[in-house]
């Protein structure tokens, strides 16, 4: 299927009587996902239009509107953004949602109240979900910790048959290189470091899967977005908090506390899911490695823009080192 067009996006501003709206197309926004975006107009606020790749699922995208929907009304969560309607058009999904105000900017002006929003809102996110139909009460191992044992396994096989990557002259080689070497020692160790805790069960409801910097938006103090939802799925809090706390902060052990503290002030932790949170962390930035090597040098996954993929590769790759 051919990319979305300006055109395809005003049909669909169409279906919803939309017609007239200014539109801004973002191209994929910074993000990696396939989706393409843009900034619709409106009278109140503005509205964020989503076209999402090919593959997605229209069950599954309804089902996570109505959780928005329902952290809005229910829980009045305003950093939520307010869907509109999910619906598949011409053989592709499509979504509108409220353009949430603020700035991804927590890097540029890192605050401990900062840091406190970011995991306020985050819990309280999860407080609200939590009573959402469909959380297991069997017990149950953390999913993010089977889906890393996974992509653990899966990359080892494909370099027991003796592949490797040929580096380009591109942004991204000096970064791939160094990679390489990180994901050689680290994917073994991360195997060790999880294996453990299948035989754990900690609670699971819908999480965010995909809460990093990025994604959480700021006014002055004041958490005033959380956004894109397209990870959402069954899981343990702890991968939330540990993808949250590993994107903020890093290796701050105080400020990684710090973010723990704050959070529990709204849902407190078990032990488990306390040990947990560092455990994903460290496991999550070396197979998040691992991810990338095999996207771009195994599966042939192209990207847009590859200065980006550079940026986000050297991230992962300098904490790991």
């Amino acid at each position: 299927m051919p990319p979305p067009t300006d055109a395809d996006a005003r049909a669909v501003l169409r279906e919803c009587r939309m017609a007239d709206s200014t539109l801004t197309r973002l191209g994929n926004a910074g993000g990696f996902s396939g989706a393409a975006i843009w900034r619709v107009a409106g009278d109140v606020h503005d509205w964020c239009l989503k076209a999402l790749p090919v593959n997605a699922d229209l069950g599954r995208h309804d089902q996570i509107a109505t959780l928005l929907r329902c952290s809005r009304q229910e829980h009045n969560l305003d950093f939520v953004p307010r869907p509109r309607f999910v619906a598949e058009i011409a053989g592709r999904v499509w979504e509108l949602v409220e353009w949430m105000p603020g700035t991804a900017d927590f890097h540029a002006n890192p605050t401990d109240e900062r840091l406190r929003a970011g995991c306020v809102a985050l819990a309280r996110l999860h407080r609200a979900w939590e009573q959402y139909p469909g959380r297991r009460t069997d017990p149950w191992p953390c999913p993010g910790v089977v889906r890393r044992l996974q992509v653990a396994h899966d990359f080892l096989k494909v370099v027991a048959g003796g592949r490797r990557p040929v580096f380009a002259a591109d942004p991204i080689a000096q970064w791939g290189e160094r990679a390489w070497a990180v994901v050689r020692r680290g994917v073994p160790a991360a195997i060790e470091q999880l294996e453990p805790w299948c035989r754990v069960s900690v609670p699971v409801h819908f999480c965010v899967c995909d809460v990093w910097h990025d994604h959480v938006l700021f006014t002055g103090e004041r958490v005033t977005g959380l956004i894109d939802y397209g990870s959402v799925k069954l899981d343990n809090v702890a991968v939330d908090l540990a993808r949250l706390l590993g994107s903020l902060v890093g290796d701050d052990a105080s400020a990684f506390a710090s973010g723990l503290a704050a959070y529990e002030q709204i849902r407190p932790l078990s032990a488990d899911e306390r040990n947990l949170v560092p455990v994903l962390d460290r496991t999550g930035v070396v197979l998040g490695i691992a991810n990338w090597l095999r996207w771009l040098y195994f599966d042939g996954r192209v990207y847009e823009d590859r200065e980006a993929v550079a940026r986000r590769l050297a991230a992962l790759v300098s904490r790991a080192e």
